[in-house]
């Protein structure tokens, strides 16, 4: 995996092609890593993840998890899961930063739910977006029970769950499971012009607007409201926010610093 900061975007890449980038231990530990340390960087105003070649993610990568000559101890999967592929869809998340993940080619398992945590998600409209879980013979993970019917509803959530639908990008975006589905010459150019965009806006309000989403899709209309005063009051001590009036009563678009 290549991190790179580009101005105040964290642009991160999954390198393994010849995988479809499935994700190994070692890359894990590098994209929980490269998360963990974004979120405290007051200095990033937005973050990118996209995957080299041709596809996107294949998800975890079982073969060099599971090594054919150790049988993991009892409870393996409980022990270790949290700290891998939960720990990466927590992240991305909960991170007071927007998320735009660039989806191409085959997004799946794990590398499907990624995208579908993302904030925004640019696919192209021949990507393919599956969860095989039962196919192979074991329950999902990585988030999938919670976020596919929040997305697109239990009917849908049986398809992709149950079934083993897989969705394109043009189908996804039609459902809601993503933001847009693009031609795959376009995904790179859109993607960059949503990030332009985002990294421009009020970081903070940004991060507490997601934060406030999040927070409404397990709690009482009173509950969120209540949530969204504390939010408003801390949204009104930024820079941004004095920034966002004085271009109101000037009449002119504001230039927020994400501050």
């Amino acid at each position: 995996m290549t991190v790179l900061r580009d101005g105040a975007l964290l642009r991160l890449t999954l390198v393994r092609p010849d995988r479809r980038n499935a994700l190994s231990p070692a890359m894990t530990e590098a994209l929980i890593s490269a998360l963990t340390e974004a979120a405290s960087d007051d200095t990033l105003r937005a973050v990118h993840i996209r995957g080299s070649g041709d596809d996107f993610c294949a998800g975890a990568d079982w073969v060099a998890t599971n090594a054919a000559d150790r049988r993991p101890r009892t409870g393996d999967l409980v022990r270790r899961i949290p700290h891998a592929a939960h720990r990466i869809i927590e992240l991305v998340h909960t991170i007071q930063l927007p998320v735009v993940c660039s989806a191409q080619g085959w997004a799946v398992g794990l590398g499907c739910n990624l995208a579908l945590a993302a904030d925004f998600t640019i696919a192209a409209a021949d990507a393919v977006f599956w969860e095989p879980f039962l196919a192979r013979g074991f329950s999902p993970d990585s988030g999938a029970t919670w976020l596919l019917p929040r997305l697109v509803g239990l009917a849908r959530a049986r398809r992709m769950l149950l079934l083993g639908e897989q969705v394109s990008g043009t189908a996804a975006e039609q459902w809601g499971l993503i933001h847009q589905s693009v031609a795959p010459t376009d995904v790179d150019a859109t993607a960059d012009e949503l990030l332009a965009r985002l990294a421009d806006g009020p970081t903070v309000a940004i991060g507490l607007t997601k934060q406030a989403l999040h927070y409404g899709q397990h709690a009482t209309l009173p509950q969120s409201m209540t949530q969204e005063l504390f939010n408003l009051e801390l949204a009104c001590r930024t820079m941004d926010f004095k920034e966002g009036l004085a271009a109101f009563s000037q009449r002119r678009p504001p230039g927020f610093t994400g501050r």
